[in-house]
């Protein structure tokens, strides 16, 4: 079992969060909770058309994740380990990119509304990958819809969420700089980054290279 009982993994679109994810709880025995972005049916309109569905696609995100964590939390989530692929924090970063400033600012009342009561990651972990290797992996993803998506909003995304993530200062944050590694392929990389998660990770912001 890892000294944290609840770790989320986060990430830009290909950075393998949902893989490490599932791989951590199998290794642990713990609980997984993924995310259910398949189901928001605003999605590949969000992507052929951003202006006109973002506020649409970004709310039914903020539904969905909601009533899920709402769920994980009814069934006692500190009774085992916890492993996800999304902090409750990814709704007001992904909002602070896509909406018009008087939406955000309606969008962030919601969300603290929402979450209030939910239970926090006692670790977060973000799987950093500059802007090329993002491409190659949305590119071998195969997705339709995730092909058109600007670069230019993907660097956005994730200089918003590093951004974020340095100003939580009762947090746990883990930045894990992937450069060139593969975690799926490449074990000794797995095998130290597994080991980095099993142990205590200090409060504050943290930058390790694999």
């Amino acid at each position: 079992m890892p000294f944290h009982s609840y770790i989320a993994v986060e990430g830009l679109i290909g950075a393998g969060k949902t893989t490490l994810a599932r791989r951590l709880a199998a290794a642990w025995g713990g609980r997984l909770v993924l995310e259910e972005f398949e189901d928001n049916p605003f999605l590949p309109r969000f992507y052929q058309d951003p202006e006109r569905y973002g506020f649409s696609v970004e709310l039914s995100f903020l539904a969905q994740r909601y009533h899920q964590l709402k769920r994980v939390t009814e069934q006692d989530l500190f009774s085992a380990c916890t492993i996800a692929d999304y902090s409750i924090g990814k709704s007001v970063v992904f909002a602070n990119v896509t909406l018009q400033p008087d939406e955000y600012g309606l969008f962030r009342d919601l969300y603290r509304i929402m979450y209030a009561d939910l239970p926090r990651p006692e670790l977060i972990v973000y799987l950093h990958l500059d802007m090329d290797r993002v491409r190659e992996r949305i590119k071998a993803r195969g997705r339709t819809y995730e092909q058109s998506i600007p670069i230019e909003y993907l660097a956005r995304l994730q200089e918003r969420y590093l951004d974020h993530l340095q100003k939580l200062p009762d947090d746990r944050v883990l930045v894990v700089d992937l450069q060139d590694r593969d975690l799926l392929k490449d074990a000794s990389a797995f095998e130290k980054l597994v080991s980095l998660l099993a142990g205590e990770v200090a409060q504050g912001y943290h930058v390790v290279t694999l």
